[in-house]
């Protein structure tokens, strides 16, 4: 059911992506009335209105295995309970579906859901959501939501509601979007339930008073972020060669190309061609995320942080590490690969492409694993889409510039190593590596819920269990699935095994004390992979390297008003990355610390903080297009502010502002040049006194 699901989104937002170049569909609009039947029982109406050539699903379809089922979610509350089910009223169709290949049942034009209620309590309101897809015959809409309230009395009467909810194209309680209304003007909607008018205490931030910083070093940072990811993405990519996946095709397919051509200049040419569709195929696998990213601005940041998806990573990067051990071997559906493979017969172009297509699918067992630790990688950065794509890009012309490189110089084939026990090997290191990272999601889940089960003394140990193990490998000590402890290691074997050795004892370096800090000291090249010093057994601490900080944003108002000193507000997130890294590269500078620790007031705010938020404190805005949507966690409070006041929805994001509201300098994003970080704080110091002195 869950891949099923999966394989839903996926080509839903691919075919988006395709089709609708860019626009956003709300094809379906909710409107809601109740009518009183006797003294507490009431019927609850809601309405859908489908446009012409949609349809969503009826809530009794036989299978989960195929489209999403319209779901009336209820909120809890003891003041009420439902009486039976839901009825479904309206243009109702029942038949086979050639899109999902199964039965469904269909619902078009104007459909009325039908659930009668009993109230004990009428003053508390009845509240909760729909959840439904919408498809046409083309595509299917990601899940979609629609929040409802009902406010019912003991009257006869029948009671209609005028307000008219459009749904939401995602169906994401948690993640955020662009935001059209400042949130003093969010507070203020109609719909939001016990609103606290002090909730964002804030004005919205103007001209910055000192114009003594740009982002001149985000703007540098980004691509060299890029820069980096390309570079890691083609590291991948490299090592996919090296596997028994993928490493003997290439004089395979290099000889049928310079072979079975007319002439040596078509065998080339075609042979460029293919790996030129190679690199595409791994491009275009990330083009749905663009779109994701276009509907939900932080939707990429608030999956890498959703705590069921780190701990599905988790587990998934497990069973990649046993299967690169070589106790099972992953492979895709054998159907699709032989589809792939029977399209290679159309000849021409497009069966060089279908070839390409077919060599993706087949290797799957071996780059699949590296795939998966791109992907989920940049899920958990800023500019998640476009770093996924640039990282594919580069794994994509590691694989492909071999065959065009060999079929040029098709002499330098016999110079090739010929395959064998040393691929194996490679796979074995691989599967230590996707060990350590599987971890990393571990940690990820831990870190949001605040578990305390991975504690940094915890996945420091682990590691260092992890690659000594790896070096007791590599040294022939120790034998990895079918191997045998008598098989020769060569000079490389024993050169990786003691950098393992080194790496270990730099793990190990990690337990040492700061005094400073009064913590571990960081170890600056896990930064944004390990869990924060602070996050430990021993020294435990509330903010990085003991600076005193406030992660409520009316609480660090008030103390700066109080103490007269200007604020940064810190936007970052538990899982953030480059998060870590300025907290562990760019704060512990001696000029930085000391203008942290006094002359700021520093406000941290985790934009994926999924603690609850308290009844009166869950509130409902409007979103772009007269959209609502419910912030019900602390992360989507924070999430709201920066996208609603600061225009961004990146992290880390750093704001100095006065505690009025007003905007010292421009606000930059990640700036790892410690120098120019410090430089960014004593503009806003120097607004900060332009202010206190007229």
């Amino acid at each position: 059911m869950l891949s099923m699901r999966i394989i839903i989104s996926f080509f839903s937002f691919f075919s988006l992506m395709i089709s609708l170049n860019g626009q956003i569909f709300n094809p379906v609009s909710w409107t809601y009335s109740w009518k009183n039947i006797t003294k507490n029982e009431y019927e609850l109406q809601f309405t859908a209105q489908i446009d012409e050539g949609w349809n969503i699903y009826s809530q009794y379809l036989e299978s989960d295995d195929g489209p999403i089922r319209t779901s009336i979610i209820w909120d809890k509350g003891s003041h009420y309970s439902l009486m039976g089910k839901a009825s479904e009223e309206g243009n109702i169709y029942k038949g086979y579906d050639d899109i999902f290949g199964m039965n469904v049942i269909k619902l078009s034009g104007k459909i009325i859901f039908r659930q009668k209620i009993k109230v004990t309590d009428p003053s508390k309101p009845v509240t909760g959501f729909v959840e439904f897809m919408a498809c046409d015959k083309e595509r299917c809409l990601p899940p979609g939501e629609a929040n409802f309230s009902f406010q019912v009395t003991a009257s006869s009467s029948n009671n209609s509601s005028d307000e008219e909810i459009q749904s939401s194209p995602i169906r994401n309680e948690e993640a955020s979007t662009s935001v059209v209304l400042p949130v003093e003007e969010a507070l203020k909607n109609e719909t939001a339930t016990e609103k606290n008018e002090g909730d964002f205490n804030l004005k919205k931030p103007g001209k910055p008073v000192n114009t003594c910083s740009s982002d001149e070093t985000t703007v540098s940072s980004r691509n060299d972020s890029f820069l980096n990811i390309f570079v890691l993405g083609f590291i991948g990519g490299l090592l996919a060669l090296l596997t028994p996946c993928v490493f003997p095709m290439i004089p395979l397919t290099v000889s049928y190309f310079t072979k079975g051509a007319e002439d040596k200049k078509k065998g080339v040419a075609n042979a460029f061609l293919y790996g030129f569709f190679i690199f595409l195929v791994y491009i275009l696998l990330s083009v749905p995320f663009h779109l994701m990213d276009s509907i939900q601005p932080d939707i990429l940041n608030d999956i890498s942080t959703n705590v069921v998806l780190n701990l599905f990573f988790f587990a998934i990067f497990i069973v990649f590490a046993v299967s690169f051990f070589g106790y099972f071997e992953l492979t895709l559906p054998e159907s699709w690969t032989n589809k792939a493979s029977s399209a290679e017969g159309a000849g021409g172009i497009a069966g060089i492409f279908f070839m390409a297509l077919t060599l993706a699918l087949v290797s799957f067992s071996c780059t699949g694993p590296i795939l998966g630790s791109l992907l989920a990688g940049t899920l958990s950065s800023s500019s998640g889409a476009m770093q996924l794509t640039v990282g594919m890009g580069g794994f994509g012309l590691a694989l492909a510039l071999p065959f065009g490189f060999f079929a040029a110089f098709p002499g330098l084939l016999n110079r090739l190593p010929k395959s064998g026990g040393w691929m194996n090997s490679v796979k074995v290191v691989l599967g230590f590596l996707e060990l350590a990272l599987a971890l990393k999601f571990l940690s990820n889940a831990d870190l949001v819920k605040h578990w305390g089960i991975v504690k940094i003394e915890v996945f420091l140990g682990l590691w260092i269990i992890i690659f000594s193990g790896l070096a007791l490998y590599l040294f022939g000590i120790i034998s990895i699935g079918h191997e045998s402890k008598k098989d020769k290691r060569s000079l490389t074997h024993k050169l990786l095994g003691f950098t393992s050795i080194l790496f270990v004892a730099y793990l190990v370096s990690g337990f040492r004390f700061d005094e400073r800090a009064g913590t571990y000291k960081s170890l600056t090249a896990l930064s944004g992979m390990a869990p924060p010093s602070c996050y430990s057994l021993l020294y435990n601490c509330n903010c990085p390297h003991n600076l005193n900080c406030f992660k409520d944003l009316d609480a660090g108002l008030a103390y700066a008003k109080k103490v007269n000193k200007p604020i940064m507000i810190d936007f970052t997130g538990y899982a953030c990355v480059n998060c870590r890294k300025m907290e562990e590269h760019v704060w512990p500078d001696p000029a930085v610390y000391s203008l942290l620790n006094e002359k700021y007031v520093l406000i941290s705010l985790y934009v994926d903080d999924k603690s609850i938020l308290p009844e009166n404190e869950q509130i409902t805005v409007k979103q772009a297009g007269g959209n609502t949507r419910k912030l019900r966690t602390t992360g989507n409070k924070w999430s709201y502010l920066q996208t609603s006041y600061f225009e961004t929805n990146s992290q880390p994001y750093y704001a100095l502002i006065t505690s009025e509201g007003e905007l010292l300098n421009k606000p930059v994003a990640y700036t790892p040049d410690a120098t120019t970080y410090a430089e960014f704080l004593r503009c806003g110091i120097d607004a900060f006194e332009k202010i206190k002195n007229k």
